[in-house]
């Protein structure tokens, strides 16, 4: 945690610069934190307010411990923010260290379960302004007997993860049951953009035979995987950036999987 404390503070600020935070300082209304990796107060949204000047009367949230897709559960409380107060500008910030929990182990599974983990940090300014990404609704659902199946706690050496082989054979055989919901009661072929956490290659390839899609659809995805690995809930920010910087159009559905087993899920659109 003193590793955390003196250096997701960085990553942060350089994933907020993307956004221009310190032109927008004087603007912004609300700040929400998420992470999974890391945990000491006064926190990191402290240091982000400290560092960019940013008023004092900022509202603070902290989404801790929700895993990958607390991405998306950031996303949705910044969008409930901003229909209840239109004149919100709401900071979200993800931020995750997940490789200073690796370990020296020896079991075959947590082994190849650490190779996917990757550090990162993404950054967004959800406002009532009619540009960039739309979030149009949100969807939340528990998924099968999967409670075990991914788990994160807090052991004698670090937290401990659990990212069981069985993830990816569940999502198998509970998305098709759910797709209508996921997608708002749209059908597949009404999609146009698909943003799935890229949680690893299985995961994504029962998402992808889940929902028919094909080859292309996951592409945005699986490059993200190979670039930086599963940066858990950073990592799907990074899959909707791509859209924007290849000016991609259409109505799209963002998903991603975490401790529960559950499922976060929401129908945005971009206009390219």
């Amino acid at each position: 945690m003193r590793f955390f404390e003196r250096h997701a503070p960085t990553l942060a600020v350089r994933a907020l610069d993307g956004i221009d935070l310190a032109g927008l300082k004087d603007e912004v209304t609300h700040l929400i934190v998420a992470c999974c990796t890391g945990l000491y107060a006064p926190g990191i949204d402290i240091d982000i307010i400290n560092h960019f000047g940013l008023k004092p009367t900022v509202e603070r949230t902290f989404v801790g411990f929700m895993g990958c897709y607390s991405a998306v559960s950031a996303l949705k409380l910044a969008r409930h923010i901003v229909r209840s107060e239109p004149g919100a500008k709401v900071v979200v910030v993800n931020i995750e260290l997940c490789t200073i929990h690796l370990q020296e182990i020896h079991d075959v599974d947590q082994m190849l379960c650490f190779l996917i983990w990757g550090d990162g940090a993404s950054a967004c300014l959800v406002s009532s302004e009619p540009s960039g990404i739309e979030l149009k609704s949100f969807h939340s659902v528990m998924i099968g007997d999967g409670a075990d199946q991914l788990v994160w706690r807090i052991g004698q050496s670090g937290f401990d993860i659990v990212l069981s082989g069985k993830v990816a054979q569940t999502l198998g055989h509970s998305l098709p049951a759910i797709v209508g919901p996921i997608l708002g009661g749209r059908q597949v072929s009404d999609i146009a953009l698909w943003a799935v956490h890229p949680g690893g290659r299985a995961i994504l390839d029962a998402v992808g035979r889940a929902f028919g899609l094909q080859d292309p659809a996951l592409h945005l995805s699986r490059e993200v995987l190979r670039q930086f690995g599963n940066m858990s809930s950073a990592t799907l920010v990074f899959v909707l950036k791509n859209m924007l910087d290849r000016k991609l159009k259409g109505l799209g559905s963002a998903m991603a999987f975490g401790p529960g087993l559950a499922a976060e899920s929401m129908v945005f659109e971009t206009a390219g």
